[in-house]
């Protein structure tokens, strides 16, 4: 809290002669927790998109600005921390049993990259390997550079944020129940598309 308010004063004075660098050299990142977030959607009955998502990620990132194309990107999220908007009672414990997630059995989603093809200045496709319900397959997602910075007053290590989206077919998992007949809606959808919102922290400077 005390960091937090800190740092808000920081960014609320006159920059004046603080210098911000906003490169960085090559490092790995941890992610922060706080400020990366996963929201999915999947159709309901044809009636609306269904909104849930995970409260906690944990990531790494081996990051070279000069060659973004060679780094390496791992997350893991722990199914306990699915985060349903006012679910009905038992709901949320009916999604992490064995006919939906099966969190018993399967606790964590895993992300690991096997590819990276930059599409832009600040654009990337990130190709790599979903864990999910006991099953592994491939998973690519559009990623887009944010910014970040360097050397700074602000905090004691680097900084980058990135925002991406994807999709995939939960059926892929073996996460079958409730799918909809073919060529109907009556049912919960096989696509699921997601958000991710990440920062990153890097190496204290030393």
């Amino acid at each position: 809290m005390f960091r937090t308010i800190a740092l808000v004063a920081c960014l609320a004075a006159p920059v004046g002669a603080q210098q911000i660098e906003y490169s960085f050299p090559a490092q790995t990142f941890t992610m922060d927790p706080a400020h990366s977030t996963l929201v999915f959607r999947v159709n309901h009955l044809g009636f609306s998109h269904y909104t849930a998502g995970f409260d906690t990620l944990d990531g790494m990132l081996v990051l070279d600005p000069d060659a973004p194309e060679s780094s390496v990107l791992s997350v893991t999220i722990p199914l306990a921390s699915l985060d349903l908007a006012t679910p009905p009672a038992g709901f949320r414990d009916m999604l992490l049993g064995p006919d939906w997630f099966d969190a018993a059995a399967y606790p964590q989603i895993t992300y690991v990259s096997t590819a990276i093809t930059l599409t832009g200045a600040k654009t990337a496709t990130v190709d790599g390997d979903l864990t999910l319900h006991g099953f592994t397959h491939p998973v690519t997602l559009q990623v887009t550079y944010n910014g970040g910075w360097g050397k700074q007053p602000f905090e004691p290590q680097a900084r980058a944020g990135f925002s991406a989206t994807g999709t995939l077919n939960r059926s892929d998992f073996g996460m079958v129940n409730g799918l909809p007949p073919e060529g109907t809606d009556f049912g919960v959808g096989d696509q699921v598309s997601f958000v991710i919102e990440t920062e990153w922290m890097g190496e204290p400077f030393r």
